[in-house]
């Protein structure tokens, strides 16, 4: 079976998740598509002069939005960083830019065949992800996002470093919005075979102060340098593969909650069919109340930007 990725975005992230895509040996055909033509291509270009040093060939073509009706995978990568233009730390910033991008490219998506899983990157991206939903009309089990894949590995890096821990050994989920209003859900983290919260009195943790670290730290890398880019592309490459491989992975993506009607991050399990089912979990009422506030958040915001 060939293995076909589409990355919409020739950006700091879409640039970095092709390379992985390629250096790995994940897709044997690659398609970029990118308004740039010439930063787009010269990525392609880029790409192919690494192939001889490579252990796999992957064919690489650009600006094709014809090829997309037999792709597996089509990964929103467009999007423009707005906080450097003096808004707030505040991911729907991106939005105004951001969804008219989208609905230019999501009827050429529809328009193109393409029967796949849609992966979304872009942010505001619970609320970009709803608006490919609606605009595509693909299936909402096949439209998902990276979510909080990547905040709740920041929560792991916090944590595990706190306890001089390997990161992976940290298990738990930060949920609802990819975005300020998201939260650690305490009740679902563990480490050392120990719920967290019985830990935080023992280890002297401060949850509020992780919690923020969490929520804050792709702002602290930001300012650094400019843009993020290593820990989502690494997010995305691992929904890929576990879309590929059929692992019925268990993921805090996000994805469509009918009791909220609005896309969030909540865990479900993920494989070749996109979303196969929820997991349920068994939230605080100060958990519900934190996942029913940040649904409210994205809801009111997103229909901002429906028209």
């Amino acid at each position: 079976m060939t293995r076909k990725i589409v990355i919409i975005g020739s950006g700091h992230v879409g640039a970095t998740l092709a390379h992985m895509i390629v250096a790995n040996g994940f897709a044997d055909e690659l398609v970029l598509i990118d308004q740039n033509e010439a930063k787009v291509t010269a990525d392609a270009i880029d790409l192919r002069e690494a192939l001889p040093n490579l252990p796999f060939h992957t064919a690489i073509t650009v600006n094709d939005y014809a090829a997309l009706g037999d792709a597996d995978i089509v990964v929103s990568a467009l999007g423009k960083i707005s906080l450097n233009d003096g808004a707030k730390e505040d991911r729907f910033s991106e939005l105004d830019f951001n969804s008219q991008q989208v609905k230019a490219v999501a009827p050429r998506i529809r328009d193109s065949g393409f029967n796949g899983i849609l992966v979304v990157i872009s942010n505001p991206v619970d609320a970009i992800t709803q608006m490919y939903q609606q605009i595509t009309g693909l299936p909402r089990k096949h439209v998902l996002g990276t979510g909080t894949m990547l905040d709740s590995a920041r929560m792991k890096r916090a944590v595990a470093d706190k306890l001089d821990l390997d990161a992976r050994a940290v298990t738990g989920y930060n949920l609802g919005e990819h975005g300020n209003s998201q939260f650690t859900a305490w009740s679902t983290v563990r480490a050392l075979d120990q719920p967290l919260t019985e830990l935080a009195h023992t280890r002297n943790l401060d949850l509020t102060a992780l919690d923020h670290e969490a929520r804050h730290g792709g702002y602290a890398i930001f300012n650094g340098k400019g843009y993020t880019n290593f820990g989502i592309a690494t997010a995305a490459s691992r929904l890929i593969n576990v879309i590929y491989s059929d692992a019925k992975a268990v993921l805090p993506v996000s994805n469509y909650r009918d009791q909220y009607d609005v896309y969030l991050s909540h865990p479900v399990i993920v494989g070749r069919d996109g979303v196969i089912a929820d997991v349920p979990l068994h939230l605080t009422a100060e958990e519900l109340g934190k996942l029913q506030k940040s649904a409210d958040f994205i809801r009111t915001n997103y229909e901002k930007y429906q028209n």
